[in-house]
């Protein structure tokens, strides 16, 4: 990994809520919040911070960013490079 890389990585490591929904990311084409949410076993609101929070890190996209309801996630080729080394 490069330093940018282990700077997110550090980054995503430090929080719990983002470990786990990266990890609920991980392997999946995409998914909503409220699956993400399921699958990390967190609150829904809390998702949707971190899921902000890592589309800012460039870690996660969405795929359809002007729907209001239904928005598709999906991690990057950065967030894949970065979930393979959480485990």
């Amino acid at each position: 990994m490069d330093d940018q890389t282990l700077k997110k990585y550090a980054y995503i490591n430090i929080s719990s809520y983002r470990v786990k929904t990266v990890k609920a990311l991980k392997g999946c084409d995409v998914k909503t919040p409220t699956a993400i949410a399921a699958d990390a076993g967190l609150r829904l609101n809390h998702i949707s911070k971190v899921l902000k929070e890592l589309k800012e890190a460039g870690v996660a996209e969405c795929i359809n960013e002007e729907a209001k309801k239904g928005r598709l996630y999906r991690l990057t080729d950065l967030g894949d490079e970065i979930v393979d080394n959480l485990e």
